[in-house]
């Protein structure tokens, strides 16, 4: 089955990049946990926004599925909450929208589910179009693919409809359970049909690596290891685990972002350049970047990744408490809330280049970054008075909270002195363009209905990443690591910055 181009439409790519030809066919997406946190923060308010911008058609509806005991009329005022001010046509999807309560190991919810999507899609004249979207938690993904399955919804009612599954992270805790949970999907859906979500990917900086580097002379030349220093990926949360340490317990930093977000974000980075600007093309080069990865021995475990976790300290200001002090949180945790790590990429273009990842929560601030740093000049001819603190050139995509891309270069500072600093070529989305850059969930929500994998996460991604993070886990598990504390509101451990020191490179200061 071909995978649909990037520029999204039926005709050509590059004469259909306008958003406005990029629309939801009529149909209908399910929303399974629709009770929950994400429905309400996240996915209906994206639903809302696609439906004012004109992105959503007249046959359209919304379903709810959860546990909770809702009525009709109570899933839709959970929608209006959701959405306090709309635009004209989501009163009209919110007045066909459906709910169905049940537990989802129940066969007659699946069932009920059933009969409530062909009655709504005679109703709205939808041509059995569905989106499944699992915002459940991650232990009944089986239960509920399985459901789907077991009621026929997994699939096309009609001929020429489409059924998708969208899942959320997390694929699995490691790589055995990830490779049952693939399994177990596929007893029910075919690869074609899974739509693995990370909402990253949606982010427009992460996108606009693509263009960056692909439509721009200047820097494609760049992109390698003839140029680039070192690469640095910064995922840094100035938060807490607020009310999730229940979540974060089971979890930690590695499995939270590194496996997922960052391997992502670097993949799409590092990647060679696709032969087509298509889902195959991209993904095919994002899977053979995450296949150079060099695995980690234990040994390079121990020495090469360094694993934290906050103490008290000060957050902008306010006294805040130790992980440990935290709700729902284990006193003797040994959960890590800091992850810093140096990777290596072994193929022709980025051998010798030192990946450097940190991620964390309790730091200064919320950023997202990916810095690559150039090689230093051959020979400096000025003086130290004239370069004083000259840093090496860098190209910074920020992908949060300010979506950007900056270059750092010298350039002499005005006056009658020869005097050289670092100066700032700032790019942000928020002033270089008029319209207002969509939302994650809305693009990637758009994506799966239109049917374009591009921004989503194939099977064998997922593989191949948990294959680079499980013999940390593995070494975590069958070894004493030491879990390293750092004061919150600092920029983790020094341990962490040991790890780049004693390579003569140092962590930027986003």
């Amino acid at each position: 089955m071909s995978e649909t181009p990037l520029s999204f439409g039926d005709g050509n790519p590059l004469e259909e990049g306008l958003e406005s030809t990029r629309k939801a066919p009529p149909g209908v997406i399910v929303v399974m946990g629709a009770s929950g946190d994400l429905t309400s923060r996240k996915l209906l308010p994206a639903l809302e926004r696609l439906s004012s911008r004109g992105l959503l058609p007249q046959a359209f509806a919304v379903v709810g599925v959860a546990r909770t005991q809702l009525d009709d009329e109570g899933f839709r005022q959970l929608m209006i909450k959701a959405a306090p001010d709309p635009g004209p046509g989501w009163s009209e999807i919110v007045k066909h929208s459906r709910y169905v309560s049940g537990d989802y190991v129940d066969e007659a919810t699946f069932a009920a589910l059933r009969t409530t999507l062909e009655d709504l899609e005679s109703e709205i004249g939808a041509p059995g179009n569905r989106t499944f979207y699992l915002a459940t938690v991650p232990a009944v993904f089986e239960e509920v693919a399985a459901g789907l399955g077991s009621a026929g919804l997994n699939k096309p009612a009609k001929d020429g409809a489409a059924v998708r599954l969208v899942i959320e992270k997390p694929f699995g805790r490691d790589l055995e359970s990830a490779r049952h949970l693939d399994t177990a999907l596929h007893k029910h859906f075919e690869e074609s049909q899974i739509y693995r979500i990370d909402h990253y990917m949606g982010k427009e900086t992460v996108q606009n690596v693509l263009a960056l580097r692909f439509a721009n002379a200047i820097f494609e030349p760049l992109w390698s290891r003839s140029f680039i220093d070192h690469v640095q990926v910064t995922v840094a949360e100035s938060l807490g685990v607020e009310k999730r340490g229940g979540f974060y317990e089971t979890a930690g930093a590695l499995r939270d972002i590194v496996q997922n977000h960052v391997m992502q974000v670097l993949s799409l980075t590092l990647m060679e350049p696709p032969g087509t600007i298509d889902a195959q093309g991209i993904r095919d080069e994002k899977m053979k970047v995450l296949r150079s990865v060099v695995v980690p021995t234990r040994e390079q475990v121990m020495s090469d990744v360094v694993r934290g976790q906050y103490d008290s300290g000060w957050s902008e200001g306010v006294a805040v408490p130790a992980y440990r002090q935290e709700q729902d949180v284990n006193p003797s945790s040994q959960t890590e809330t800091y992850v810093a790590m140096r990777l290596h990429v072994d193929n022709w273009r980025w051998a010798g280049v030192p990946i450097y990842i940190r991620t964390g929560k309790r730091l200064p601030r919320r950023v997202t970054e990916v810095a690559m740093q150039f090689q230093n000049v051959p020979h400096l001819a000025f003086n130290a008075a004239e370069s004083r603190d000259l840093k090496p050139n860098a190209l910074v995509l920020r992908i949060q909270p300010d979506e950007g891309v900056a270059v750092r270069f010298g350039a002499k500072v005005p006056g009658q002195a020869f005097q050289v600093r670092d100066v700032l070529m700032d790019m942000s989305y928020g002033t270089s363009f008029l319209e207002e850059a969509p939302e994650a969930y809305e693009r990637l929500l758009l994506d799966a209905m239109v049917g374009d994998p591009t921004l989503f996460i194939r099977s064998d991604e997922v593989d191949q990443a948990w294959q680079i993070v499980d013999p940390i886990l593995e070494t975590w598990g069958d070894t004493s690591a030491p879990l390293a504390g750092y004061a919150a509101g600092t920029w983790g451990p020094r341990q962490a910055d040991a790890l780049i020191q004693r390579d003569g490179r140092q962590w930027r200061t986003p």
